[in-house]
């Protein structure tokens, strides 16, 4: 039984390790898309250049964090933690240094695994590591402090591109490693799952990466036509394939197909597509639009993306009580529809926007679409299966929003009809982020339609969310296993 109070010193600094620890892949998610015109311009890489630099540290990220997850639980979760942090940290250090477009890439896919192999150990460890009765505090002061984290990022990574450059952006993760791993050395306990056995489906894991690799390159590459596209899309296809059939056939898959079997389950997944393609697409190039088009610089654009994650911070909580009592099916339509206006709001900012008469009001909107249906579909997933199963469930909805994000990066600018050279000509490209919002807007009511076709409110009994308080805007909060009776 883990004893750790929260009140103690020890109990402090392992709210810190994890703070720091989580905020480090949540900052770097967030402040990259405000610094891409100027990485573009320093090291003169096209659209195509700047879609990689996110999207190769998505690929990896969502292709590998179920598998970093079950490295935690067989060898440990605070070695695979630190480990996943100096990991990101080296790769942090490589994307600071990079020369050229093609060594940030490089380094951006490195810096995904460490993502994936830190990123579940951070509630993992908070929660095996304190008492029961103080579980539920550390876990709402851990996802408050993220919240902030993810909040303050843009406006950080913005000061950072203006001032120093946009190389520290990515250098900033060097010092909070370098306080974050002699902390959790010192200060946080180990601890893994007893019942871990079996060999990990590495195969399963490279196969799910492979796919998302190729059809993201397929996507992005299509604009340019050519052979290498086809050839990419169909080997993407049939690595998916493989994955698939890999999956059936594991005596101890990564994602067991059974989980499927559950209608409910399978329907919020698809409205987690739905929703989180929409959200990657738009946070991808609306602070491409407000720099490029609008004329703000990196540090405007940064604050001027902060009312939606203010909005999830302070009003998430609350949208969870309400989905408790009224069921899930009406925030996961009203959500959707929701964001859906708010992109099209943006429709109006343009050549000369004001910021409170165009840019703010989009914004909000789309900030109180994101709150009414982020809380309410992480507890519909962790309702749909076995309470046994949840930290499963959890993690492949977050790995789907992740991958959503990164086929959505890849594939609306090629429906959008932006060339490789678009965010170099803000007419272009104000245009095409016009046919974009269209796109996402579109994708959002389907995800709207297929909630309040299928969803319906979960068994009474099943497993609430402890991360109550989210921030953060690139995937749902994962959530673990429930530890006591893992740990009983």
């Amino acid at each position: 039984m883990p004893d750790v109070r929260l009140a103690s010193p020890q109990g402090r600094w392992i709210l810190l390790t994890t703070v720091l620890g989580s905020s480090m892949a949540l900052l770097d998610s967030t402040v990259v898309n405000v610094a891409l015109p100027r990485i573009g311009r320093d090291l003169d890489a096209d659209l195509a250049a700047l879609q990689w630099t996110v999207n190769a540290y998505m690929v990896t990220l969502a292709g590998l964090i179920l598998l970093g997850g079950a490295l935690g639980d067989r060898f440990g979760r605070r070695k695979v933690f630190v480990v996943g942090v100096v990991w990101f940290a080296v790769a942090s250090l490589l994307c600071g240094i990079a020369p050229d477009a093609g060594v940030l890439i490089a380094a951006r896919a490195l810096q995904g695994v460490g993502g994936a192999l830190l990123t579940p150990g951070s509630l993992a460890l908070i929660q095996a590591s304190f008492h029961p009765d103080d579980r539920g505090r550390a876990v709402g002061l851990w996802s408050g402090f993220g919240g902030i984290g993810a909040a303050v990022g843009p406006f950080v990574g913005g000061w950072l591109v203006d001032g120093p450059g946009w190389r520290w952006v990515f250098l900033l993760n060097v010092p909070l490693a370098l306080l974050c791993v002699p902390v959790a050395l010192r200060h946080v306990p180990e601890s893994g799952d007893v019942r871990a056995h079996g060999r990990f489906d590495v195969l399963g894991a490279v196969l799910g990466a492979v796919a998302l690799a190729l059809v993201t390159y397929a996507l992005i590459e299509a604009g340019a036509g050519g052979a290498v596209a086809v050839v990419s899309a169909v080997a993407g296809v049939a690595a998916a394939v493989a994955f698939v059939v890999v999956e059936r056939r594991r005596a101890e898959p990564m994602m067991p197909p059974d989980i499927f079997a559950s209608r409910q389950f399978t329907a919020v997944n698809l409205v987690t597509l739905c929703v989180y393609a929409a959200l990657g697409g738009f946070f991808f190039l609306a602070a491409l639009q407000l720099q490029v088009v609008v004329g703000y610089s990196a540090l405007a654009a940064g604050t001027a993306l902060l009312p939606t994650t203010v909005l999830m911070l302070l009003l998430s909580a609350r949208s969870g009580e309400l989905a408790d009592r009224i069921g899930p099916r009406v925030p996961l339509t009203v959500g959707p529809l929701l964001c859906a206006a708010g992109m099209l709001l943006m429709l109006r900012v343009g050549p000369g926007a004001s910021y409170p008469a165009d840019v703010l009001p989009a914004l909000v909107v789309l900030g109180l679409g994101m709150v009414t249906l982020v809380a309410p579909l992480t507890a519909t997933v962790l309702g749909s299966v076995d309470v046994a199963r949840a930290g499963l469930a959890s993690g492949i909805n977050n790995a789907a929003a992740r991958a959503a994000g990164l086929v959505a990066v890849a594939a609306l600018p090629l429906l959008a009809g932006m060339g490789e050279e678009a965010y170099r000509t803000p007419g272009a490209f104000d245009a095409a982020f016009g046919r974009a919002m269209g796109w996402c807007a579109g994708v959002l009511v389907v995800g709207a339609s297929v909630a309040v076709a299928v969803v319906r409110r979960p068994p009474a009994g099943c497993k609430r969310p402890e991360c109550l308080r989210q921030g953060g805007v690139g995937a749902p909060p994962l959530e673990g296993e429930p530890v006591r009776k893992r740990l009983r």
